[in-house]
């Protein structure tokens, strides 16, 4: 290495220093946005009478499935809600037939609304909300949920 080029490398150094102290004194200055607390609930939360999509864990076994579920109440950080399936299950108490589409898929397909096992779903894992239930459909909802 030749002797001229070293005030030169001495420059570059000093450049490369006076960046590195000005990027750090930046990003301690700048406010960043903070993430939401894990399982807290975000702006559009859900409401009864609402058709959400979320991970609605199963009765019997350990684990959840992401499906469609109608809101009944919403307590501190979880709902209560009754699931929503494409099976008829017409052996079972208190099952409603909800309007083609209601649960917002593509292909538009019937869907039933089981009201004799409710689940409780922390508000963080609803994902995506479909509308809101007819007034008409909402009522046999309450009458069934109170009959069972």
């Amino acid at each position: 290495m030749n002797h001229a080029t070293y005030p030169l490398l001495g420059l570059a150094v000093l450049v490369l220093l006076a960046l590195v102290v000005l990027l750090g004194c930046r990003s301690r200055t700048t406010e960043r946005p903070r993430p939401a607390p894990v399982g807290a609930p975000r702006a559009g939360s859900p409401a009864p009478r609402e058709i959400w999509w979320a991970e609605v864990p199963f009765e019997e076994v350990s684990g959840s499935k992401d499906r469609p579920c109608l809101v009944l109440a919403v307590r501190g950080r979880t709902a209560t809600v009754a699931k929503i399936t494409s099976k008829h299950h017409a052996e079972l108490p208190g099952v409603l037939a909800l309007p083609p589409g209601a649960v917002g898929d593509r292909q538009g397909r019937a869907s039933w609304l089981e009201t004799h096992e409710l689940r409780e779903v922390p508000l963080a894992h609803f994902r995506r909300r479909v509308g809101v239930l007819d007034a008409t459909t909402w009522a046999r909802t309450e009458r069934a949920v109170r009959a069972r």
